[in-house]
């Protein structure tokens, strides 16, 4: 995904109406004017929503004689999940780092130790455990 098709995504997601939106047509596409039903905005107000969505690849309209139906296209929404996947290992060490800091706090709380510094990385906890 590109950069810029990323800030698309983001940005559509931004306001809390398009995530809305997004959650009703996650249960099956549906008319703009049933969209609309449950905001207290005007049918235009909505459809500036819809086009945003629609430009950042997250919906799509057709035509069908009258019936206006709009749909969820998941994959901006799969692209996001995959960069922000991509900082999962990041946190989820700092986490683990952050759990093995209180586990050494409340042991040192039940003998009377001074707390050390905590280790800045995975790394440091694992050369660290070596040494003992």
């Amino acid at each position: 995904m590109s950069p810029d098709q990323l800030s698309s995504t983001f940005a559509a997601l931004a306001d809390p109406t398009r995530r809305a939106i997004l959650a009703r047509l996650a249960t099956g596409e549906t008319t703009v004017t049933e969209l609309a039903e449950p905001f207290e905005m005007t049918l235009p107000a909505v459809t500036k929503h819809l086009k945003v969505l629609e430009r950042a690849g997250l919906i799509s309209r057709s035509r069908e004689a009258q019936w206006r139906p709009c749909r969820l296209e998941a994959k901006p929404l799969e692209d996001v999940a995959d960069w922000v996947g991509q900082y999962r290992q990041f946190w989820e060490e700092r986490l683990d780092r952050l759990e093995d800091y209180l586990r050494e706090l409340q042991a040192q709380a039940t003998t009377g130790e001074t707390p050390q510094k905590p280790l800045q990385n995975s790394r440091e906890r694992e050369d660290e455990r070596k040494k003992n």
